[in-house]
């Protein structure tokens, strides 16, 4: 088998205990987001370390209420990988969704893998 013939490899999100289908790999760029529209309405910013590790978060900014933290800045603190909102720069940890810069805010985070 050639990698031509190989089948595509697809992120999914876990939503409700079942897999989502997201997107392909190749829909991917490293260290940049990407919003992905849920079947309850729900929008999750999926993201692609500069690693290659998967992550996805809610989109909507917490403190502004826009779905944004797709186009956030992605970046490390600490060895973690996080996202900083492109509106008011609070950066919002890619594993947990803990807000780093204000203990009391979080985003839901989504667990990933790829199939």
């Amino acid at each position: 088998m050639t990698i031509q013939d190989a089948p595509p490899i697809t992120l999914q999100i876990e939503l409700a205990g079942s897999w989502l289908p997201v997107c392909e790999i190749t829909r991917l760029t490293p260290g940049r987001g990407m919003a992905a529209l849920l079947p309850d309405g729900r929008q999750a910013a999926v993201f692609l370390d500069r690693a290659g590790t998967p992550y996805a978060i809610d989109n909507r900014d917490p403190f502004t209420g826009a779905q944004v933290l797709s186009r956030g800045l992605v970046g490390t603190a600490d060895g973690r990988a996080f996202v900083a909102s492109p509106l008011l720069k609070q950066r919002f940890d890619l594993a947990t969704g803990r807000c780093l810069d204000d203990d009391e805010v979080s985003v839901r985070a989504f667990a990933v893998r790829w199939t």
